[in-house]
């Protein structure tokens, strides 16, 4: 009788298993950027959820988390350093109506969205041209380009705004404010003032675009007005002199050979001419 074959036991998966229960009340959210974070300690890591679920005005000093947690005060304050150097706590000085100077701490639930709005209000800063101490306090408006009388502006920006406001026929993305246009005109002259036809220039404008939305048509121009602007031809005398000095003459027929060849005259070619005297 054949032994008796026993399957092998299921394999246990390893691993963590979640079980989750929504929560109805008494919660709050953290994020992965910290929860997860790769350079914060667990002291760090637990007492930034602990911050983030208290109330405001709640006490964070180190002597009131040293009450509340078995940590001493040397790792809590180790571990608030580590939360003030990644973003996460602000320990502000404030002073009192009263003349008294006292901390306020604030906590940021998400320091990389943070970040990068204040980034994005350093380059709005940034592009917004600050005035002087000696500045007018209330300058005279100036003279903008829409302003300027089109018998003033040179005929070769002209034929540049001209081309901008032709791009919209090529690409439907490509519409353009009459403010972009007169701003980008320059750009686009400079291109024309190189010995470009307005074909080639709107080709290399709508050439290779996105096949996204484009969100500001006049940044993208302006990013290929500045970078792929062509180099100027030096002249035909400056570069080639030896080329510019030779004369090109006529083709001609052998009066003997009738073979083709360039002279200023009738006559015999070369060989025709070399081999005569020897007859």
């Amino acid at each position: 009788m054949a032994d008796q074959q026993f399957s092998a036991p299921s394999r246990a998966l390893s691993g963590i298993r979640h079980i989750n229960h929504d929560h109805r009340r008494g919660y709050v959210k953290i994020g992965n950027h910290l929860a997860q974070h790769r350079e914060l300690s667990m002291t760090a890591i637990g007492l930034a959820t602990h911050i983030q679920s208290l109330p405001t005005g709640s006490k964070v000093t180190i002597k009131a988390l040293a009450e509340r947690f078995p940590e001493g005060e040397v790792r809590i304050a180790a571990a608030l350093r580590e939360l003030e150097t990644h973003g996460y706590l602000a320990r502000l000085k404030e002073r009192l109506p009263s003349g008294h100077v006292v901390t306020c701490t604030v906590s940021y639930n998400n320091p990389p969205a943070r970040s990068t709005e204040t980034h994005r209000e350093r380059r709005e800063t940034a592009s917004t041209p600050q005035p002087g101490p000696d500045a007018d306090p209330e300058p005279a408006p100036e003279e903008t380009p829409e302003d300027v009388p089109e018998a003033e502006v040179p005929e070769v920006e002209l034929q540049a705004r001209q081309l901008l406001a032709r791009l919209r026929l090529r690409d439907p993305r490509l519409v353009l404010s009459e403010r972009d246009t007169v701003r980008l005109a320059p750009a686009a002259a400079r291109w024309l003032g190189r010995g470009l036809p307005q074909a080639a220039v709107i080709a290399a404008l709508t050439r290779a675009l996105p096949s996204t939305t484009i969100h500001s048509p006049a940044a993208l121009l302006a990013h290929r007005l500045r970078e792929q602007l062509p180099p100027r031809i030096p002249d035909a005398w400056e570069a080639y002199p030896v080329a510019a000095d030779r004369e090109v003459h006529p083709l001609r027929s052998c009066e003997d050979c009738d073979r083709a060849f360039r002279s200023p005259v009738p006559g015999r070619c070369t060989s025709c001419a070399a081999a005569a005297p020897a007859a």
